[in-house]
């Protein structure tokens, strides 16, 4: 109509059959690169809060800031591991032994489960010949523990009691490990430089 003055936004461009194409061309190339902007944005937020999830394991009776941030576990979360794994590797008698040694392995990474699965296991055979053999470690409290990102070294006291006779040992426990995904996965135990210690 002649004078009229409503506003008509170009809708035809995209009422008619044979209407520009190159306009409707556009508007799905702006659909998609706009798909294309809230996915990447949506994929960054997703990799940063991964890198900042926070796992809190906290042990029976334990307290203080337990927890592991993305790879990095604090140190309280870590002194309180390095005891739970010198009491389940350490302290033993021939009744309590195997289930300690499962909720160890719980720990143990796949990759290094079967070679300390069969070193417990020879633990197993040894308690199973002598039934009267127990052992109680501690965590040496004149030395420091040292921690890295990888690995810990305890220096320990053994206490070995079968038939009666007393005998204790010092030295120190080498606790490999690896943070994945939020987890702490034990990888080696070993025992170094154990001496009978002065009676």
């Amino acid at each position: 109509m002649i004078g009229d003055t409503r506003p008509s936004w170009h809708l035809h461009r995209y009422l008619l059959g044979s209407a520009n194409l190159f306009e409707e061309n556009r508007l799905l190339k702006f659909a998609i690169l706009g798909m294309f902007g809230v996915s990447a944005v949506l994929g960054t937020v997703l990799y940063t809060s991964a890198l900042n999830q926070r796992t809190v394991i906290v042990p029976f009776g334990a307290g203080g800031d337990l927890y592991v941030t993305g790879n990095e576990p604090s140190e309280a979360y870590l002194r309180t591991i390095t005891r739970n794994i010198v009491s389940l590797s350490g302290t033993y008698s021939a009744y309590s032994a195997d289930q300690q040694f499962q909720e160890l392995l719980s720990l143990v990474h796949p990759s290094a489960y079967n070679g300390l699965r069969d070193s417990l296991n020879a633990l197993l055979d040894e308690l199973a010949r002598n039934p009267t053999l127990s052992i109680a470690s501690y965590v040496r409290t004149d030395q420091p523990v040292t921690y890295t990102g990888t690995e810990i070294v305890v220096p320990v006291e053994k206490v070995r009691v079968i038939g009666g006779v007393i005998r204790k040992f010092q030295g120190t426990l080498r606790i490999k490990y690896v943070i994945d995904n939020g987890r702490f996965w034990l990888t080696s135990l070993h025992e170094e430089h154990f001496n009978a210690g002065p009676r």
